[in-house]
């Protein structure tokens, strides 16, 4: 746990060393998040219901997507996109024969990672998002608590399919198509796009129960209050189930990976 946890912090330290990619990051997430908000705004004048929503609800929704974008790695990006690069070099060899589990230590990397744009790209957004906007917040510390488990439950999830993305260049020698088609379902099924709340029909009831929806709905639907009593631990639940399935999916890949690999370049 000590090496793990040095991992984490180390990482922590690497992301907070790129300051000005951060600042430009932060805003351009208030720019988006500004202009998704005057949209919502336009949309909820025509329907001030929509998804069981108000108004409210909707702008402090887009702060939310805007603050869990990189917490999340919604698109790609932290430790599991130098898993692939490793791979492709061939050093990913050296890795698999280290006395340290694989798995454990990108996961570790990556939870570093997600602390730190939560609290630089996740927390600065949200702050001028509610100097510009009336949001909602957490009416308690029992819902502050719960919702900082949702993050760390959306992560470790998000975490499980970018892994899995990577680890797939073990046989395709390239991730890159696998990864855009990933970015793509994240960016529909975890609600950034709009919230699932507004999808028809069956259509919501699916992307409810894909893995994406750990991203952004269900921590901002505990946000919101959306869910009381046992739907909220339905869905932590559901998160928890979806981390433990995807975990061990990627411990599968890399067992398999490990028995039989092509390393390219070494």
């Amino acid at each position: 746990m000590g090496l793990l946890y040095a991992v984490a912090h180390l990482s922590f330290r690497r992301y907070s060393t790129y300051r000005a990619a951060t600042l430009a990051g932060i805003f351009t997430n208030c720019v988006f998040g500004v202009i998704i908000c005057f949209t919502y705004i336009a949309v909820w004048e025509q329907n001030p219901t929509a998804g069981g929503y108000d108004v409210t609800d909707a702008l402090t929704y887009v702060w939310l997507g805007q603050a869990m974008l990189m917490t999340v790695a919604m698109w790609s990006g932290g430790a599991t996109d130098e898993l692939a690069g490793r791979i492709r070099s061939g050093d990913v060899a050296l890795d698999l024969h280290r006395p340290v589990s694989l798995l454990g230590w990108y996961l570790a990397s990556d939870l570093g990672r997600a602390v730190y744009h939560l609290l630089s790209r996740g927390v600065a957004p949200t702050i001028v998002g509610s100097l510009l906007f009336d949001l909602r917040y957490p009416p308690d510390v029992l819902t502050w608590l719960v919702f900082a488990l949702s993050v760390a439950l959306a992560v470790t999830v998000s975490f499980g399919v970018r892994m899995l993305v990577s680890a797939s260049a073990f046989w395709l020698l390239d991730d890159t198509g696998v990864k855009q088609l990933a970015a793509v379902c994240a960016t529909f099924f975890s609600g950034l796009t709009v919230p699932l709340v507004l999808f028809p029909g069956w259509t919501r009831e699916v992307a409810s129960l894909l893995p994406w929806a750990s991203y952004l709905q269900v921590p901002a639907d505990l946000w919101l209050g959306k869910l009381t009593g046992l739907d909220v631990l339905a869905a932590l639940g559901f998160q928890a189930i979806w981390t433990v399935i995807l975990l061990w999916a990627c411990h599968g890949a890399l067992i398999l990976a490990n028995r039989k690999v092509v390393v390219q370049g070494g």
